[in-house]
């Protein structure tokens, strides 16, 4: 299994996504395709967190007046689940890792995964 999570609006993403040979990866656009409960829970096996799977840059986050800072992991599955802007992306799975978001230690990470699985 090789997925990929992303939104097709997020400049960073498809700036990531084109970096890298996806020939043989499932691509999933999140807006137009939402996450299934059965995919949070895929993810959360690689993190056992649904926290490290929550994007706190979120729109929703202001627009709904949450505070993160009171969030439970059941309220962050529930909010996964609920609005595809709150999660974290994007996301590469593969059977034994995951990848998530864009930020520089991530990204080498996956860069070396390329490298490693060409």
């Amino acid at each position: 299994m090789k997925k990929v999570y992303y939104l097709k609006t997020c400049g960073t993403c498809t700036k990531i996504l084109k970096q890298f040979d996806l020939s043989n990866w499932e691509l999933r656009e999140i807006k137009s395709s939402p996450l299934t409960e059965e995919e949070l829970m895929e993810m959360f096996a690689k993190t056992n967190s649904y926290e490290a799977l929550f994007s706190r840059r979120s729109t929703q986050i202001k627009a709904r007046n949450i505070d993160v800072k009171t969030l439970t992991e059941k309220d962050f599955k529930k909010l996964l689940l609920d609005h595809y802007s709150f999660l974290k992306r994007p996301v590469f799975l593969t059977d034994k890792e995951i990848f998530i978001g864009n930020d520089k230690k991530n990204l080498e990470a996956l860069e070396d995964y390329f490298r490693q699985n060409p």
